[in-house]
């Protein structure tokens, strides 16, 4: 992100105003729907975005069932 030179190296701007704020409100929630995993490197090369990574895992399991009901 670009710095713009007319606004001062601060945290916090005067006008952001959390005074009201309720502290981890949503947090609970975002836990249960979230489920973040972490590529290596050379894996996230191959895999640029999550639907990437989800169609490969999807074939995967596809591949493991037909592998079980073949035994």
């Amino acid at each position: 992100m670009k710095k713009r030179d007319d606004l001062p190296e601060v945290d916090m701007l005067d006008e952001y105003d959390f005074s009201g704020g309720v502290r981890g409100k949503y947090s609970e929630r975002y836990a249960e729907g979230n489920n973040v995993v972490v590529l290596s490197p050379d894996v996230a090369k191959v895999f640029p975005n999550s639907e990437s990574v989800n169609r490969a895992l999807r074939k995967l399991i596809e591949l493991s069932d037909l592998t079980k009901k073949a035994s």
